[in-house]
């Protein structure tokens, strides 16, 4: 019997299905389509028309090269083990790889208190990536408190949240000190509501974790700009690319900003891109530079394909859907290796650091704070802030000179 086959789009589909069945997120399902968009570019190439587990497993050695698993990025990882849904899936009509990340709805008295936490925190504005957050530490508590059959939250106790905290050893210190937090604000919450009798944020352990702060990764101006001149625009590809970048490194847009740029951010007629920003909300509006202009024009007449969406950026193949920030992050790591530029794991290589770099070129210039704080898009100066540390210039003239050391000081005896 031969091999199992479907065409990728047909299979891609039944995945995306299934997946969504399961109440994967879309952020997650979007990292496999954009993986799967590099299975779709490889068997374009090698003239291939349905896909079968041979076929995965070519696109996998062709990835790898002559390199060795444990030599690959982070990134190139991932595109595999999503390569190995699909073959998973094919073969046995279902996916169980487990590192896949399930969200389970916050269910019974418990998961409903929890809901009315999130909803209470939406209230004042918190970001949808932040909603996704708490979800996600619920689930975790959620899942504890059930195998402690605890249903009700009047039966938490300082025994049981100690317990908790013991089980989150394992975690990094940042994961355990974020889990703490989310609880100890809801259980403030209950508390406040009068669901509790006594406030049992006061009984979560503490812990010591102390976030340090670390300089933003930046890029020198000619950095950037050999980061702009090799992309090569001849290909529908080459020109969408080109676009992004050059919007992600002249204006300091946000990768996820970037991806849902619509027709209608785009002012033609006042030179202006306005648009309320995904993190913040906030509008923003900002020069429609004449090379970035002339470049969405470019992509729009010869690179983009047909489709009603109202995103500007798209899949250069089938299905047309909108980018998300995790391909425009792998978009910029790609033509850092094709400058030559290299980057070691201190200094980060996506979207954001052309953002910092930004910065830095600004503060360079002696361009004022409160100008790049509105170039950025920060609610106040004080999140711009944070990029006064790279301007090493401005800070050498704030060194003071080290006072010389009396000679005497040397002639004295060392005490035994």
């Amino acid at each position: 019997m031969g091999e199992k086959q479907k065409t990728l789009d047909v299979l891609t589909f039944e995945v995306i299905s299934y997946l969504q069945k399961l109440s994967y997120s879309s952020s997650r399902i979007s990292q496999y389509r954009s993986a799967w968009q590099r299975v779709a570019a490889f068997m374009k190439e090698n003239d291939l028309q349905f896909y079968t587990a041979s076929v995965g497993e070519a696109f996998i050695y062709h990835l790898i090269g002559n390199r060795r698993y444990d030599d690959l990025e982070r990134w190139e990882k991932g595109i595999i083990q999503c390569a190995n849904v699909l073959t998973e899936f094919l073969e046995t009509g279902a996916v169980k790889f487990r590192r896949c990340q399930k969200f389970r709805e916050l269910q019974g008295a418990v998961g409903q208190t929890m809901q009315n936490y999130i909803a209470y925190r939406k209230s004042y504005g918190i970001s949808r990536e932040t909603v996704e957050e708490y979800k996600h530490r619920f689930q975790n508590f959620l899942s504890y408190l059930e195998d402690n059959d605890i249903r009700d939250v009047r039966l938490i106790s300082q025994q049981l949240l100690m317990n908790y905290a013991n089980q989150l050893g394992f975690c990094t210190p940042y994961v355990r000190h974020r889990n703490l937090s989310v609880i100890k604000g809801y259980l403030r919450y209950l508390y406040d509501q009068g669901l509790i009798e006594t406030d049992c944020s006061r009984m979560v352990p503490k812990d010591k974790f102390v976030k340090q702060p670390k300089l933003p990764s930046t890029y020198t101006k000619e950095e950037v700009e050999a980061l702009i001149t090799c992309i090569d625009r001849s290909s529908p590809k080459g020109k969408r690319d080109y676009a992004m970048v050059l919007i992600t490194a002249r204006l300091g847009l946000r990768a996820t900003d970037v991806c849902c740029l619509t027709f209608e951010n785009i002012r033609w007629e006042q030179s202006l891109i306005v648009l309320n920003q995904q993190k913040t909300g906030e509008r923003i509006d900002l020069p429609l530079l004449s090379e970035i202009g002339e470049a969405i024009i470019d992509y729009l007449k010869y690179g983009r394909p047909e489709s009603k969406l109202p995103y500007i950026f798209l899949h250069v193949t089938s299905p047309y859907d909108r980018l998300n920030r995790s391909t425009l992050h792998s978009i910029i790591c790609l033509y850092l290796r094709k400058a030559g530029i290299k980057f070691k794991e201190e200094r980060k290589h996506g979207p954001h650091a052309l953002r910092h770099s930004l910065a830095g070129i600004l503060l360079e210039k002696k361009t004022p704070l409160p100008i790049i704080s509105e170039v950025l898009g920060h609610k106040n100066t004080e999140s711009t802030r944070y990029y006064l540390r790279i301007d090493m210039n401005s800070l050498r003239q704030c060194a003071l000179e080290v006072p010389p050391v009396n000679t005497s000081f040397y002639g004295r005896s060392v005490i035994k």
